[in-house]
């Protein structure tokens, strides 16, 4: 009775081993691999394949596969790097490198760890690149740098299954000295800016003003014109009416005479008056006059 049970449990052991093989051997040959990325499997130490997202099958034993490879682009942002520049002077900058993991088995066989491999030859690539512009270049002309950074390294890493999609400097600080230099070139830049718009602004001005002063001088010429055309033709009207009321009242000498000797006391009221001057037809009627006078005196003096 007593071999029976230590056959019994004997028997069980072997099948819970057996189970535990079996489970063991099925979770070895089953992988699961995630989206957006990508496993290589090794068998027997050597590249067999690289495994797709989705449920994969290895030889268990046989097949080992190596850590998942993230197949996304990934964004790394590298630590300021002192560059020389082409006019000796140190600047400070920092780089923001966009890439992605193309091909899994040649970044997993053909470098050890790219990510620092792009750093160092992010670094490199830099230098050389900045070391041959001079620093209102290098600060100027980020677009040309990045473009050159972005064709240099997606050239070399190409062969480590990594795509280089884009390069960004992030910031690029000179020396404290040039950057005092910078700041004083752009306030006196600013100043400068601020003088010509004063000085364009007091320019107009004064171009207005003497514009309306222009102006107005010859709104009131053409006022003053205007008025003494009107008076120059008001007096030309009423000297044409005069004379024709004299002409249409077909006047005497006598009366003529009559007009003048009352015209002559308000000639004599200026005092600068000196000289008169009589026309010869008023002496004709003064002639005319002086019998009717001496007639009209005779009368009176018999009445």
């Amino acid at each position: 009775m007593t071999g029976i049970t230590f056959g019994n449990v004997l028997l069980f052991i072997v099948l819970v081993i057996v189970a535990i093989f079996v489970i063991v051997t099925l979770f070895r040959a089953v992988r699961i691999v995630p989206q957006a990325t990508a496993g290589v499997v090794e068998r027997l130490g050597k590249y067999h394949k690289t495994l797709l997202p989705g449920l994969n099958i290895l030889v268990p034993f046989v097949d080992r596969m190596r850590p998942l490879l993230d197949m996304r682009e990934q964004v790394v942002s590298f630590p300021p790097q002192p560059v020389i520049t082409e006019d000796n002077l140190v600047v400070s900058i920092d780089t923001v490198v966009y890439f992605q993991v193309t091909d899994a088995r040649a970044a997993t066989y053909e470098i050890r760890n790219y990510l620092g491999a792009v750093e160092q030859l992010t670094t490199t690539t830099l230098r050389n690149v900045v070391g041959s512009l001079n620093l209102e270049e290098a600060l100027t002309s980020r677009d040309k740098i990045n473009s050159q950074l972005r064709i240099v390294l997606d050239e070399a890493t190409g062969k480590w299954g990594v795509r280089v999609g884009r390069v960004e400097l992030k910031a690029i600080e000179p020396p404290v000295s040039i950057q005092d230099s910078m700041e004083k070139q752009m306030r006196a830049e600013r100043d400068k800016r601020a003088a010509i718009l004063t000085a364009e602004g007091t320019k107009q001005a004064a171009i207005l003003q003497a514009e309306g002063a222009r102006q107005a001088a010859i709104l009131n010429a053409e006022g003053d014109a205007k008025a003494q055309i009107l008076r120059a033709e008001g007096e030309a009207q009423a000297i044409t009416t005069v004379f024709g009321a004299i002409h249409a009242g077909n006047p005497d000498a006598k009366l003529l005479a009559y007009q003048y000797l009352q015209t002559l006391p308000k000639i004599a009221e200026g005092e600068s008056n000196k000289l008169w001057i009589i026309p010869s037809e008023l002496t004709e009627a003064l002639k005319n006059i002086g019998p009717g006078f001496i007639d009209s005196l005779r009368n009176t003096t018999q009445n």
